[in-house]
């Protein structure tokens, strides 16, 4: 069989099993192709010229294998692979940390301009909630005089950011840190505070698709509306910001719950593929 035959067949296997993606790509041929083309070994962006080439028996069984996992267990592809993109970044990830994927790594490929004016002027950064420490890393590279504490409460993601930190060579700058939001980092201050924290209200927890109920409840559930964490990170951010410091995290559908809750704070809403309701910054200032 042709790599084209195998992956209409793939596309025709997720589109009746309705699959749900999310997890680095967002329909059934880019999800066939991409899982194709890592078990081949084949270039991640090199589809087309591939399409014609004729897989070998045991290619073929490999194929099949990995396209049956994802069929029968739901799991996303991410955790067959080991492995997620943000960009040009490559993360190791598995099923102790939820998958890598945030609006803010977006904003960070630009280092946060325009509202960050000198980048090596960032001396401290703090990426709470930081899961696999994806945002971690990108913030250690768009910001290349800072340090960086990377903060989870889940001791089995932080193993995974440990990975990737080391991948990345990153040891010396970016230090894990085991807390509960803040709790743990008593008397620290930073320039910029980015987070993605958990934001799924308890009704959106319970239509979870499968593959999504696959990933750490801790890193999705954001209690009955959403805003359990949120609450606690603008009650306790400006404490750990340096003045003119900024606080900038990620909410998914929230605004409307966010802005009735807190009428006062004047978000400042920024841009990103999907548009400008999810990402929202604040001045330590305003946040005082």
């Amino acid at each position: 069989m042709t790599l084209r035959a195998v992956l209409r067949e793939a596309v025709t296997q997720f589109k009746r099993a309705r699959l749900a993606f999310g997890h680095g790509t967002h329909n059934a041929r880019d999800e066939a192709a991409y899982l194709i083309l890592h078990t081949l070994r084949l270039p991640l962006g090199e589809l087309e010229p591939v399409l014609d080439r004729k897989l070998s028996t045991s290619e073929l069984q490999a194929v099949r294998a990995i396209l049956r996992r994802r069929v029968c267990g739901r799991t996303p592809a991410a955790y067959l692979t080991r492995e997620a993109w943000l960009g040009k970044f490559r993360f190791y990830v598995d099923e102790r940390a939820i998958v890598p994927r945030s609006f803010i790594a977006e904003l960070l490929r630009d280092a946060l301009a325009p509202w960050v004016a000198d980048a090596r002027r960032v001396r401290a950064v703090l990426d709470l909630c930081t899961g696999s420490g994806c945002l971690a890393v990108l913030a250690a590279h768009a910001f290349p005089e800072a340090r960086v504490d990377a903060a989870d409460v889940s001791p089995e993601a932080l193993q995974v950011a440990r990975r990737n930190v080391k991948d990345y060579a990153l040891g010396g700058r970016v230090r894990l840190v085991l807390t509960d939001l803040f709790d743990r980092l008593a008397g620290r201050r930073y320039d910029l505070i980015l987070s993605n924290p958990p934001y799924v209200g308890a009704a959106a927890m319970r239509a979870l698709p499968r593959e999504y109920r696959r990933e750490p409840r801790l890193a999705l559930a954001g209690g009955r509306d959403g805003l359990a964490l949120l609450r606690r990170i603008l009650t306790q951010a400006a404490a750990h910001l340096n003045p003119e410091g900024l606080l900038i995290v990620e909410i998914g559908h929230n605004r409307a719950a966010l802005e009735k809750a807190y009428p006062r704070l004047p978000f400042i809403w920024l841009e990103t593929s999907a548009g400008g309701n999810h990402v929202f910054m604040l001045h330590r200032e305003e946040l005082l």
